[in-house]
Order: structure tokens, then sequence, then C-alpha cells
């Protein structure tokens, strides 16, 4: 009789499983979301609040308040800046096509939307989740070099790039400007994009070397450490290498690193490629000293005083039209 009960409550319990089993299998999936219309960064913050303050930091939100690019395309009356400082979504014209300029929200610059917004109504990510309240799709093409080149290809940094070793070993826009946060992939990727507002970036990117042969000083500078010309992007940027005797102030010119503009038919260009190695001497009988040999970057090509070097110190830079960080230094003995 035990046996009897034994086997009726095995059977019941193999019953109860079956049914759930089954259940389980055929009901359906978590309904998708309701699809929200999406109008600005603000409405990703309350599922994305580390992305957004990261992105809130970079110049990417900055993009169409730059005092910088204000100045240069005289407050936007140049409009064609406009396409990529306050874009439509890329998606909307397509990957590896030039972006359309919005007419609202230009305050909030390369936005949330700019980038992950697609025609659908849908977000562009890097998994499928319909039921995620923006309902992710993975999209690879947020990964290509071709997405981030509908804007930052204007200046031909992409085009830099596929020119370079990096692309050749794989490595990419993604890898060195959203790289995984903490480097782990489960956590997302960065969004602060950092690049040409960041000193340490630009000092990583290029090294300075001197020394002297009898009375000349040789001097090197060398692309190291970017996929692509240094500096790049806005033609605005420039470096330039300065040096004077120990014990001077005056500052003399040496050579100018930049990409003139079209207009600018007088100038060279002069940029330091992927892994380029340039080779200057300095043969003047003032630098018969000791000397010091100066590398100072600038966000546009002007200086607070036209014969003068002289680099601000990064934390008291405000005025970035106008003033020069120091990258390097070199001493020449």
């Amino acid at each position: 009789m035990i046996r009897t009960a034994l086997r009726a409550l095995v059977g019941l319990s193999v019953l109860a499983l079956a049914v759930w089993l089954g259940f389980a299998l055929t009901r359906d999936p978590a309904p998708p979301a309701q699809l929200t219309r999406w109008t600005s960064s603000r409405d990703c913050r309350p599922c994305h609040e580390e992305v957004y303050k990261e992105w809130e930091q970079s110049w990417h939100s900055k993009s169409f308040l730059d005092p910088d690019v204000r100045e240069q395309s005289r407050d936007f009356a140049n409009t064609d800046c406009i396409d990529c400082h306050a874009p439509k979504e890329v998606f909307l014209t397509g990957v590896g096509k030039r972006v359309l300029p919005r007419a609202d929200r230009r305050a909030e610059g390369v936005d949330c939307i700019s980038c992950h917004l697609l025609p659908s109504g849908e977000v562009a990510g890097t998994l499928t989740n319909p039921s995620a309240p923006c309902r992710p799709v993975a999209t690879v093409d947020l990964l290509r070099p071709e997405f981030c080149g509908v804007c930052h290809n204007q200046h031909k940094t992409v085009d830099q790039w596929r020119a370079t070793t990096f692309a050749e070993e794989g490595r990419d826009c993604i890898d060195c400007h959203l790289p995984h946060r903490g480097g782990d992939p489960s956590k997302g990727r960065m969004h602060q994009m950092t690049g040409g507002h960041d000193l340490p970036r630009i000092q990583a990117a290029v090294a300075l070397r001197a020394e002297r042969d009898g009375k000349a000083i040789h001097i090197e500078v060398e692309n190291v450490g970017v996929g692509h010309a240094f500096p790049t992007d806005e033609r605005s940027r420039a470096a330039d290498l300065w040096w004077r005797p120990v014990g001077t102030e005056a500052w003399q010119h040496l050579h100018r690193i930049r990409d003139p503009y079209r207009y600018e038919t007088d100038l060279p260009r002069t940029l330091l490629d992927g892994g380029e190695l340039r080779k200057l001497e300095l043969a003047d009988p003032r630098a018969e000293g000791p000397v010091e040999v100066l590398l100072v970057y600038k966000l546009a090509p002007y200086y607070r005083l036209p014969d003068t070097g002289e680099p601000i110190p990064i934390e008291e830079v405000s005025d970035p039209l106008m003033d020069a960080q120091e990258v390097h230094r070199v001493l020449v003995e």
C-alpha cells in the first residue's frame, strides 16, 4: 500500500512537471515595450545615468557651443558646420553618407539621438531587447569607422586611419575613443569620447626628442600613439615647435604642424601622419649654448601675441582660441 502511494505521488510530480514545462514552452514571451518617441538625450538619462553623465562631460555634448567652432565658423554663418555640430540621426541618411543639420535642440550638440535613433523609432545598440523601454536593436554599424566618418571624415580623419598600421591590425575609432568601461565588455563602453581637448591623450600621441651634434641641434617629432595624423579633424588645430636659449624669454618659431583650409593656398599641409618621424635641424648661432625645445598644441592657429609660443598651464587656459598648451619640452645642453 505504501508503494502504491509512493507511485501515485511520483506520478503526480511528473505530471505537474510536464504541465509546467508545457506552459513555459508555449506561453508568449514578454510583450514588447511601448514604442516611445525620443526627443532629447534627457529621455535616456533615467535608464542610462552613467552613460549620460559621461556624454554630458564630453565635447560631443558641447559641439555646438564650442567657442573654437563658433569663432572658426563665424558663429555658424558657415552653415555647413551645423551638419556635424548639431546633426540629425546618422541612420536617417545612412552610414557613410553626410549627416543633415537639425533645427532644434542644437545646444545638445552630438547627442544620444544623433548616434542611436533608428528610423523605426527603435534604438541602435549592442544587443536586441524588445522588452526594454528603448527597444534596442543590435546594430553592427555602430562599431564601424564609417559610422564615425559621417562627421569625422570631413577633414579626412578616417582616411588617415586607413593608411596606418592601426587599420592593418584591426584597431579603430571605437577601440581608442569608446573603450569598454574598466576594460570589461559586460559594463558597456565609456562615452567621454576623449580626443583633441584631452591633454594627456595629446601628450601620448606624439614624442619629442632633441640632441646636439656639433653646433647643430637635431630635433625629432614623431607620431607614436594615434591611428591618424597629428593633429587631426578640425583644420584649425595646430601644433608648433619653438626654441629659445636657456635664460632668455623670447621663443623662436621653428616648425608648424597643421592642415590648412582650402582658401589658405599659400600654406602647405604639414600634418604628422600616423607613425611618421619628422627630423628637423636647428643651426642658429644663438643656439650654441643650452637650449629649450618646446612643442605646443592649439585648438586654433592664432596666438595671444604673434611672436611668442609661451604656453599657458592647462588649468589656466581660459581662451582656447589664443592659448597654447604645452605638450613636451626638452632641454638640450
